[in-house]
């Protein structure tokens, strides 16, 4: 059977992704590989820990499914798409290399793109204000021990889950949704992502690393999280007339036979 990207690719004017964490057992790069191949788009972000070194200083895990996710990239590189990369704290060693170009590829530590409604966008890993990783790199440590499991635990739930038939489902997202303090960490994070742009002169900002993903005004600023390909499989989009959407892919997964346009995915849009 035909691919469907193959007859309706879906256009955008800008495509943001993050939390690839190729090199990681736990990412899903065939579900991305579905997202690129479905998609072209003027431009690509690329919004920190794309490629996971610190799993990969651990363990090596770099199946064929995570090389061509970079081929991927690469092509829609070379063929016209202005694709820009901004290191996050799992790939920071690139940020040494910052300002520089790579297979068409150019490094950035932070980028400012304009909308086609002209609203001008911060883009940034978010690491940066993360407390966490910020002032205590014991709790860091042990909060990527018990990520780690949990994440092993969310591995063998879905395999559960697809030889049952059902479609894919997160469970750490679920319990990063359910339990209190997580929810209030993921809020003061992104209220103070939000007053960064603000202060800044920003419209809208973009970024990812907490791997929860949203959309909402915040105090004056539209806050976007692209989200992440480990846990949720999300991108946000921005349309042609400057709209910006945010596309839980993986929703897309439970009608792969369905046209891809008649698919309804969970999309969070402001206009």
């Amino acid at each position: 059977m035909t691919p469907l990207y193959q007859i309706r690719p879906l256009k955008y004017r800008a495509v943001w992704i993050s939390d690839v964490h190729l090199g990681y057992r736990g990412c899903n790069a065939e579900f991305l590989l579905d997202f690129l191949r479905t998609v072209e788009t003027e431009y690509l972000f690329l919004v920190g820990d794309i490629i996971d070194l610190w799993s990969m200083h651990k363990t090596m895990h770099w199946p064929q499914s995570h090389s061509n996710v970079i081929r991927t990239i690469l092509g829609k590189a070379k063929h016209g798409t202005k694709v820009i990369y901004i290191p996050g704290n799992h790939d920071e060693t690139l940020r040494e290399l910052s300002g520089s170009i790579f297979g068409n590829v150019a490094i950035h530590e932070e980028y400012v793109h304009t909308t086609a409604d002209g609203r001008r966008v911060l883009m940034l890993h978010g690491d940066k204000f993360d407390a966490v990783i910020k002032c205590s790199h014991l709790m860091n440590f042990i909060g990527n021990l018990g990520y780690d499991l949990l994440m092993y635990v969310n591995r063998l739930f879905y395999k559960l889950r697809r030889r049952f038939g059902f479609s894919y489902w997160s469970l750490a997202g679920y319990l990063k949704g359910s339990i209190r303090n997580a929810r209030a960490h993921i809020r003061k994070f992104e209220d103070i992502v939000a007053q960064e742009a603000k202060h800044r002169g920003m419209d809208v900002v973009i970024c990812g690393h907490i791997h929860h993903a949203d959309i909402r005004m915040i105090d004056g600023v539209l806050y976007c999280n692209d989200g992440d390909w480990v846990e949720s499989c999300t991108a946000m989009v921005e349309k042609h007339d400057g709209t910006l959407e945010l596309i839980h892919w993986s929703d897309r997964q439970v009608a792969l036979k369905c046209d891809v346009h008649e698919l309804t995915p969970d999309i969070a849009r402001v206009a």
